[in-house]
């Protein structure tokens, strides 16, 4: 079972990044964390291919990778998709708490 969420909207937005950038069919959806320390983590999405240490799941035929030393800090997140006039992009949010955007 994935440990993060991602909403419909999000996972919208993934395909067609996919379909209209000229990702690779190697390459499946990275989500991660950068940090880990007194500051706290900072939240990866990206697209990358799969790297030894990694889980593999699969979410409506997208190839999700996270590295299992990740997988703690994403347990409880979900990654959504806002537009709106002041902004654009995807954001992470973690049980109802201040949202992080990329």
């Amino acid at each position: 079972m994935i440990p993060v969420k991602v909403s419909e909207k999000a996972l919208k937005e993934i395909k067609k990044t996919i379909s209209h950038k000229n990702i690779p069919a190697d390459y499946g959806l990275r989500i991660g964390v950068n940090g880990g320390g007194c500051a706290g983590v900072s939240y990866v999405l990206g697209f990358d291919r799969k790297g030894t240490g990694d889980s593999e799941f699969i979410l409506d035929d997208v190839p999700v990778y996270i590295a299992k030393k990740d997988t703690m800090f994403l347990i409880g997140i979900e990654v959504d998709f806002y537009e709106g006039n002041d902004a654009r992009g995807f954001t992470f949010i973690k049980n109802d708490e201040k949202q992080q955007s990329l």
